[in-house]
């Protein structure tokens, strides 16, 4: 079970810390950089590829496998070693991925989906987008850049805890 647990945490993890960084960095400019020609590629990523949904799913299985790893190493959640410097770090890198799936689930993914439903709808309507459209589809943008930003950022923070955890005294 211990084998099953760490596969599972660490191919997850890596899909979701790899994909996470790919997309702040790289994906999401390169769709504003393409401006309006960008809403094809985002509802495609979002809706065909479902990309959101991905990394969701790679956030909580990673979730889910390390808090069995944790429990398997802290000997049922025992306090003493919970309180050594490998439990404290492994239990500040599980805080870290669980706010990040929470962002995840409640912010970045229905934000994704919306954004990509609102572009299909531009992109149908054959006119340029209305004032009000216009300003929702950046309202999403932005809520969607900062929320990636930020989850990415969690996600990072959490793969360091977890690289360097049982090195701490």
């Amino acid at each position: 079970m211990l084998i099953t647990f760490r596969l599972i945490h660490i191919l997850a993890g890596a899909f979701w810390a790899g994909t996470a960084i790919s997309t702040v960095l790289f994906l999401v400019p390169s769709m504003r950089a393409l401006g309006p020609a960008g809403a094809p590629f985002m509802q495609h990523l979002t809706q065909v590829r479902k990309l959101p949904m991905y990394l969701l799913g790679a956030g909580i299985l990673t979730v889910l496998s390390g808090i069995g790893l944790y429990s398997r190493a802290s000997g049922g959640f025992s306090n003493q070693w919970m309180q050594s410097g490998p439990g404290m770090t492994f239990g500040i890198g599980a805080v870290f991925a669980l706010s990040a799936v929470i962002i995840g689930a409640f912010i970045t993914a229905p934000t994704a989906k919306r954004a990509a439903a609102l572009g299909a709808t531009l992109a149908s309507a054959g006119r340029p987008p209305a004032p009000e459209q216009q300003a929702e589809m950046q309202r999403l943008q932005a809520r969607l850049g900062w929320a990636s930003v930020l989850a990415t950022s969690l996600v990072v923070l959490a793969t360091a805890a977890m690289a360097v955890a049982r090195y701490i005294p």
